[in-house]
């Protein structure tokens, strides 16, 4: 099993004990391939949850950026709902996940 693959089980074994979530593993797959090389970088591969800069990344490369979404208020709330469901004490957020939920949350799976 490639590292890759290592870590997109690690994703979805994530977001089914953390987020309740059984995952489409073809869109994980392709969500963790669209993070490219980040997802190797201890730091690069997870979110900080409180660190305002880092949401604001999130918020501008990839909801904006990459799923094409108009800035509002709404992203910030999507944003907020995933960290909620994710598990705010949960020190490990994974930007795959994130990303694979705001994905889901914004019914743009048709980007990937």
């Amino acid at each position: 099993m490639s590292k890759r693959d290592e870590l997109i089980a690690k994703y979805a074994s994530d977001l089914k004990d953390k987020c309740g979530v059984n995952a489409d593993m073809k869109l994980l797959t392709k969500v963790t391939i669209g993070c490219g090389p980040s997802i190797y970088n201890a730091d690069a591969a997870t979110v900080s949850g409180s660190d305002a800069k880092e949401l604001a990344t999130v918020k501008n490369n990839f909801l904006i950026k990459k799923l094409g979404l108009k800035d509002s208020p709404e992203l910030d709330k999507a944003i907020d709902a995933v960290m909620e469901k994710y598990g705010r004490s949960n020190r490990n957020k994974y930007r795959a996940v994130v990303y694979y939920l705001l994905t889901k949350h914004f019914k743009k799976e048709s980007v990937y």
